[in-house]
């Protein structure tokens, strides 16, 4: 479990890096939009959509780097991604079933990080560290 604790910050570093990669969207959203869900869109409502959910994917991302470097709010940084993640995939299940093979490789990553941050959270729970003093 200490194992576990210790190193919760190099996944969130790393998967918080990748996630930030979203912020291109804000920039060029229908490649965004191509490159996660094989499709595109027309129009300026769907451009803005497109460019506000890579802005807050992003700033997910940056939300988690931030938790890896300052160990006070790795707990709340973990939780509100996982939670973050968890909606997503959830929303594709529901909703999104036409895009899971094109949004496998998100899906799967977004499912790792929640399992993982479960996994950390009974860690911390199981060790009864203070949650301001994850690591």
């Amino acid at each position: 479990m200490d194992f576990i604790i210790k190193n919760f910050k190099w996944v969130m570093l790393v998967t918080g890096a990748l996630t930030a990669t979203m912020f291109y969207g804000v920039f060029a959203p229908q490649m965004a939009l191509e490159s996660m869900f094989a499709t595109s869109f027309g129009g300026e409502l769907e451009t803005l959509v497109a460019r506000s959910w890579s802005a807050l994917i992003g700033l997910i991302g940056a939300v988690s780097i931030y938790g890896a470097f300052v160990e006070r709010h790795r707990v709340f940084a973990a939780v509100i991604a996982a939670a973050s993640k968890a909606v997503f995939v959830s929303l594709m299940l529901i909703y999104g079933q036409e895009y899971l093979a094109a949004a496998a490789p998100a899906l799967t990553m977004d499912v790792a990080v929640i399992v993982l941050t479960l996994v950390f959270l009974v860690a911390i729970r199981a060790r009864g560290v203070p949650t301001g003093s994850a690591g």
